[in-house]
């Protein structure tokens, strides 16, 4: 396994060179000053943007991550100094459709689509080339297969270190005897990763959601029959699992961008399954169950902490921008769509009227039309934010296309120039 050693606190501390046109001046300076004025990331209550008819709350916390635009800087790097080279992403570099686009504007091709299907002969790759790993990471299996055709993948590899950091815990767990449970999406590229990982040192198993790991914890305390494994977890298991011995003794790691709550509910269910099933207490059941902590990173924490500090304030919607299989996005989406109705956008581009919005379903990742979204009323307020894979850009083209819509509204640069100074 390729493991590398980050110190997770200097690496954040970093700034990154991603093109001018992902950066927004207004965002910027309101990040700038909530940092200033809130270095510990305690407050989590919204920024409040008076545009008189309407009323907008922005997320504390929303935007690029450190994985982001690490691995933007990396790309658009790697094309300014190979020019005349082919340059290959080997899957989307990250869940964004126009940062994606961006780059296949440049000449960078895909090797795969996002479930891991060949669109380009990884085969026919010349030891010249070179090929972009994502920021989600990739299997051990397609990366020998590159290694195999000459290719260094280690000068082009933008895997987010909080993606390794969930690799390492797993081994580290594995070398306890632990197996490994993933909390993830079973089909998203990182979840693909962090399971071939696993699998090299530990029996694996992933899990998608509370209803499968009740299931699971089923099959752990031998309540279903051993051959209903097979076919409740189907393609989902390492080679040579064992239902039996395999979850006598198990820790939980995660896909990095689920649901703090969800991953932290699944690890308490199976712990609590493990104590009675073997009549253990909080002293011995580290005996079965691996204190893993939460494997999350600390944007995805952050940016739904923000979100239920932004859902505190009363509001008639809220928007959410970004890429419709960005799966920390839709968590966000999620979370809001439990008090609010909830638009979940591309762009602005999405926004067609006052009448009128395209949005995004979150479950299905596909969209349709809708219509009579903005309430009529003297004031309208409206709660924004958007996933780690969004340019601050992209936002403000969202506030601008909002105030557009309210022809008595504050114009947007005088909001600017009070942020700004």
């Amino acid at each position: 396994m390729r493991c590398r050693i980050v110190s997770l606190p200097q690496q954040i501390m970093k700034t990154f060179q991603v093109p001018a046109t992902y950066r927004s001046p207004l965002i910027t300076a309101i990040k700038q000053k909530r940092k200033l004025n809130d270095r510990m990331k305690q407050d989590f209550t919204p920024t409040r943007l008076d545009f008189g008819p309407l009323c907008i709350y922005l997320a504390r916390h929303f935007g690029f991550c450190y994985g982001v635009e690490n691995a933007i800087e990396i790309a658009f790097r790697t094309v300014d100094e190979n020019p005349g080279k082919r340059i290959y992403l080997l899957s989307e570099m990250i869940h964004n459709p126009f940062v994606n686009a961006d780059l296949q504007a440049k000449g960078v091709g895909f090797l795969m689509d996002t479930h891991g299907r060949e669109l380009v002969d990884i085969d026919g790759l010349q030891t010249e080339d070179i090929v972009l790993i994502p920021a989600f990471g990739t299997t051990l299996e397609i990366e020998r297969r590159l290694r195999e055709k000459g290719l260094r993948v280690e000068h082009h590899d933008t895997t987010c270190p909080f993606v390794e950091k969930v690799w390492n815990r797993s081994e580290q767990i594995a070398q306890k005897g632990y197996s490994v449970v993933v909390h993830g999406k079973p089909t998203h590229e990182e979840t693909r990763a962090t399971f071939s990982h696993s699998e090299t040192h530990a029996p694996t198993i992933v899990v998608k959601d509370m209803q499968e790991a009740q299931l699971l914890g089923l099959h752990l305390t031998g309540a279903l029959p051993v051959e209903a494994f097979a076919e409740d977890f189907q393609g989902r298991y390492s080679e040579g699992f064992d239902p039996c011995r395999d979850l006598a003794r198990i820790g939980v790691v995660n896909q990095t961008t689920m649901l703090a709550s969800d991953t932290q509910a699944i690890a308490d269910h199976l712990r609590q399954v493990m104590m009675e099933h073997y009549e253990l207490d909080e002293a011995t059941i580290h005996e079965r169950f691996a204190d893993t902590r939460d494997t999350l990173c600390y944007a995805t924490m952050d940016n739904q902490s923000a979100v239920q500090g932004m859902l505190q304030q009363s509001a008639d919607l809220a928007i959410v921008v970004g890429g419709r299989n960005s799966s920390n996005t839709s968590h966000l989406v999620e979370l809001c769509e439990q008090l609010l109705p909830t638009w979940f956008i591309r762009s602005a581009d999405d926004i067609l009227s006052k009448e009128r919005i395209l949005q995004s379903h979150w479950q299905t990742q596909d969209g349709s039309e809708a219509s009579a979204w903005l309430p009529e009323k003297p004031v309208v307020t409206a709660l924004l934010t958007s996933g780690a894979s969004c340019p601050d850009s992209m936002v403000e083209g969202v506030i601008r296309r909002l105030t557009a819509l309210f022809p008595k509204a504050r114009p947007y640069e005088s909001v600017l120039e009070e942020w700004v100074v």
